[in-house]
């Protein structure tokens, strides 16, 4: 570390300070208390989870706790009142902590809990980015995404600026925490930030109008079923530029989304069932990591997973063994999928291309097909906002 200010070594000034211990602002700090903390959660009882090092479990007989670390952020439920308040002590005992109770906000979500059920949003936070470009008076859109550009995208001044392109991007890519309904169009704008086009700028400014008529949406968490399914779709050869194919994928407990993912495949597919083959062998290391967090929280898969794609001739390749000069380049996936299936880890299943809910993640869609497919995301307005939906007429 530097020399502080008032107590350089006059002799010495380009010496620098050996830590005895970290403090805070650190690059390292933030590893140095996670060890600190967790190696004291270890001493009165907790485990490691594992699918996830920030996770911690303590079991004693029926008593079940899990601990949540986020860098300074921690987050405690279980289904002993009396034991976790016991533990609580001995961390307040242990380290300097505030107790803030029952939780409301946690890293940036918002959590309201309505009668048996949660919701998750961050409607505070999607204000901050109407405010930063000057779009709180905006009027509102329907549909983010864009099927075909005007002939002529006219710049808005405000929106001519790289650095802000960047800064609103980056912002935006943390909202679909809670709203996978963006998270296409935040990858298309993620793709651009070292040099953003008047499309671009286009783009981000209609997906902030689409932001305003939603601010209030966001993910419920019901009481359901705990069986896990997950829906895998791709666009092939999508990229205009690179001709790569996007991949799009989301997995739900019960009736509750629980992960997603967009992201354009680092090679190009040279056939349709090629990058849905892709898409389906990512979704599987994703699924198989959410089965065993799962039998971490006490709640093991006892079925495979039903992981549903319209692409017919993927689904057939994954249980055909027999592999020709057209698809032996994907031989690893597909071993890696087979495997998978005889442990009775994944079942692929066939869906119409229609009720495919993974293809909001893949392409830009009509303003009536988004909405239908936003529903089976199950991204809603807040039960507890009573006024009407702001949306454009759907024509």
């Amino acid at each position: 570390m530097t020399q502080p200010k008032g107590f350089e070594d006059a002799v010495h000034p380009q010496y620098v300070c050996s830590l005895k211990k970290a403090i805070y602002g650190l690059k390292q700090a933030p590893r140095l208390w996670y060890n600190t903390f967790t190696k004291f959660l270890l001493t009165i009882g907790f485990t490691h989870s594992t699918a996830d090092p920030s996770l911690l479990i303590f079991k004693q007989n029926n008593t079940r706790i899990f601990l949540l670390v986020y860098v300074d952020d921690i987050l405690v439920t279980g289904n002993d009142n009396d034991a976790i308040s016991s533990i609580l002590t001995q961390l307040s005992n242990k380290f300097s902590m505030k107790n803030l109770g029952s939780v409301h906000e946690f890293i940036g979500i918002r959590i309201d809990k309505h009668n048996d059920s949660y919701f998750l949003s961050q409607k505070k936070y999607a204000h901050s980015l109407l405010q930063l470009t000057g779009l709180t008076a905006c009027n509102p859109l329907a549909n983010p995404t864009v099927t075909k550009f005007p002939t002529n995208c006219s710049l808005d001044p405000k929106f001519s600026d790289p650095a802000l392109y960047r800064r609103v991007t980056g912002s935006l890519q943390f909202l679909t925490l809670t709203r996978p309904d963006i998270a296409y169009s935040v990858n298309q704008l993620s793709q651009h930030m070292h040099d953003p086009q008047n499309q671009h700028f286009y783009m981000l400014k209609r997906l902030l109008r689409y932001i305003k008529g939603t601010l209030d949406f966001g993910i419920p968490i019901t009481k359901s079923n705990l069986l896990l399914s997950s829906f895998s779709d791709a666009d092939w050869a999508g990229d205009p530029d690179s001709r790569k194919s996007t991949s799009g994928y989301c997995s739900f407990l019960g009736d509750t989304i629980v992960a997603w993912t967009v992201k354009k495949q680092t090679t190009v597919a040279r056939s349709s069932t090629e990058s849905e083959y892709h898409a389906l062998a990512t979704l599987t290391a994703d699924v198989i990591w959410i089965r065993r967090l799962l039998a971490d929280f006490g709640y093991p898969q006892q079925v495979p997973t039903d992981m549903f794609c319209d692409n017919t001739s993927a689904i057939a390749l994954a249980n055909n063994p027999v592999f020709h000069a057209r698809t032996k380049h994907i031989e690893i996936d597909q071993k890696f999928l087979r495997d998978h299936i005889q442990q009775n880890n994944i079942r692929l299943l066939p869906i119409s291309t229609i009720d495919q809910t993974a293809d909001i993640l893949t392409k830009a869609l009509s303003t009536a097909r988004f909405i239908k497919l936003r529903n089976k995301l199950t991204v809603f307005k807040d039960p507890s906002v009573c006024t009407g939906i702001l949306e454009e007429d759907i024509k």
